[in-house]
């Protein structure tokens, strides 16, 4: 049943705008995640025209995945819309797991995706639901405030199953926030790093691209990676951040030779087998909050 301190779903935004449908949301959803898997360059990382560090996944793998998860983002949307506890939510992430992992032959290319923005998506659901306004921090602080004791005291939470994901095991090892940490608080990282740096350079250049590079950069430059801890330990780290920052020091992508620069920092991380898996989901879940505020 739904919880009744939720309202039924609005016709309207306080704005007076259409409220977007559960549909629409996902597509969003999607939009986010192929921008962010199409961009290129991106150190160490899967794009149209390379594999990356990666010998398991390619792009046309990430299309497949995106195509397996299109029913998700709106089914979580709606569950959003009923006021739910983690559970529900969880539930519908462990079976959009299921049908990734059958769609990609058993590769994880969008288990952060599933977790990051599928609780975006319902915190969504649940502000539409609540006549409440739209946006990035909203939802993030939606997020935190409706859901993050449960995201914290679930051992096995959305998506994770036995065993641990890689992020699990180097966040317990290093004693980092991880993926979990980082959504309970409403996406910090995302709010307070990728967002605003995507917005600056979007206002400056007018080309969404070239934001979300310097987005990305940005992440890696400050994110505790735990997919770089996997690949390199805290050697690994270290150099990721420091690469990301030297890029952003020299002029990011303002500089008139920023395309050779990052492909220079690809090839060093291709060398090293590292990948900034983490900073690329948080560079996901920056482009759905820009998403998000356009529906504001």
């Amino acid at each position: 049943m739904p919880n009744a301190r939720f309202a039924q779903p609005a016709p309207a935004l306080p704005s007076g705008r259409p409220a977007p449908d559960n549909a629409l949301i996902g597509r969003l959803a999607i939009r986010s995640l192929y921008r962010e898997v199409e961009l290129a360059p991106k150190p160490g990382l899967v794009t149209p025209a390379g594999n990356g560090s990666h010998r398991d996944m390619d792009f046309r793998t990430f299309l497949r995945s995106l195509h397996a998860l299109r029913g998700y983002f709106p089914a979580i949307t709606a569950c959003g819309r009923q006021g739910p506890d983690f559970a529900p939510l969880q539930a519908l992430g462990i079976a959009a797991e299921t049908a990734m992992l059958a769609a990609t032959g058993g590769i994880n290319t969008h288990r952060g995706a599933i977790f990051n923005l599928g609780l975006l998506c319902a915190a969504t659901g649940h502000l539409l639901a609540a006549g409440l306004p739209l946006g990035g921090e909203a939802a993030c602080a939606a997020v935190n405030e409706i859901w993050a004791g449960e995201i914290l005291a679930s051992s096995n939470a959305l998506p994770d199953q036995a065993p641990p994901s890689h992020g699990q095991v180097v966040a317990r090892r290093y004693g980092i926030g991880g993926a979990r940490v980082e959504a309970a608080a409403g996406f910090p990282a995302a709010r307070e790093v990728g967002l605003p740096v995507y917005r600056a350079a979007l206002a400056a250049t007018g080309d969404g691209e070239l934001a979300a590079v310097q987005a990305l950069f940005a992440l890696m430059a400050e994110l505790e990676d735990t997919n770089l801890l996997w690949r390199g330990g805290l050697d690994g780290l270290a150099y990721g951040r420091r690469a990301a920052a030297t890029f952003l020091a020299a002029g990011g992508i303002f500089a008139a030779d920023w395309r050779a620069h990052a492909a220079a920092i690809d090839d060093a991380f291709v060398a090293r087998r590292l990948s900034p898996g983490g900073s690329a989901d948080l560079l996901g879940v920056t482009l759905f909050l820009a998403e998000l505020d356009g529906l504001a």
